[in-house]
């Protein structure tokens, strides 16, 4: 699916819609351009999952936990400041994915051996007009 918005008021429509395509997949790995939008767009996709906790990056921490009005964890990943794949390996990345729990991993490049086997991948990228794309694509 590849969609596009100009405003963030578009945001949260744009999340539901992946969330309609992506529903089957757990983790969700975000590529794209520092500034592109991955953190706010997970902030959009923790709003209609019902999070009621604040959504921020995770960049110093590697993972935060959020929960929904449901009591269902969510994790956030940024892998940007990992030096390797063990440090990933280290805060228990695997048990985190195998949790049936949604994880939305931003810079996953950084740990290309560690992705399930299946994920829901979402590329952001931003054009010099302010419209950004947003590609989606399904691995089983």
């Amino acid at each position: 699916m590849i969609t596009h918005f100009h405003r963030l008021d578009e945001l949260d429509a744009v999340a539901h819609q992946l969330l309609a395509e992506g529903r089957t997949q757990s983790v969700w790995l975000f590529e794209g351009e520092m500034g592109a939008g991955k953190t706010t767009l997970i902030k959009a996709l923790c709003r209609a999952l019902g999070v009621v906790s604040m959504v921020q990056s995770p960049t110093f921490a590697i993972v935060n936990e959020y929960t929904t009005h449901e009591g269902h964890s969510i994790y956030h990943f940024d892998c940007y400041r990992l030096r390797n794949e063990a440090e990933a390996l280290d805060i228990g990345i695997e048990e985190y994915f195998d949790s049936g729990s949604y994880c939305f991993v931003e810079w996953p490049e950084q740990i290309p051996s560690l992705w399930p086997a299946t994920y829901y991948k979402v590329h952001i990228s931003a054009d010099l007009d302010g419209r950004r794309t947003v590609e989606t694509q399904s691995v089983y």
